[in-house]
């Protein structure tokens, strides 16, 4: 994710990340809002679809979204960061998701293979 000056953020902040089944197509979009630094999200909304990035209807739903929570930051990933599918609801936490090949084994933020953890 872009996040310049964490220091200098204002706050509320909202995230909006992509998501897809490799990490050229997005499908999903996810915005999070984040009211104060080391915070988990208090609301989050999606949006899937194929062209979801470029529709128009969806453009308007976040931003009124966006508006609702008075949000002072935006932070937003460079591209795609994962699979649509999510871990503790879709598929079990630390696995791989089963239902996308692609992104089995790789690390969702830099793509790379996962790192085994030593003992």
């Amino acid at each position: 994710m872009i996040w310049n000056n964490k220091e200098k953020t204002k706050f509320p902040v909202a995230t909006i990340a992509y998501y897809g089944p490799d990490d050229k197509t997005p499908v999903k979009i996810a915005v999070g809002i984040i009211n104060e630094p080391g915070v988990n999200c208090i609301d989050i909304k999606r949006w899937l679809g194929t062209n979801v990035v470029n529709d128009p209807k969806v453009s308007q739903e976040i931003l009124e979204f966006i508006k609702q929570h008075n949000v002072k930051s935006t932070v937003i990933s460079e591209g795609v960061i994962g699979c649509i599918h999510e871990e503790g609801i879709d598929y079990p936490e630390g696995q791989d998701c089963p239902y996308c090949p692609f992104w089995k084994g790789k690390n969702r933020w830099t793509g790379n293979p996962h790192t085994k953890k030593s003992t």
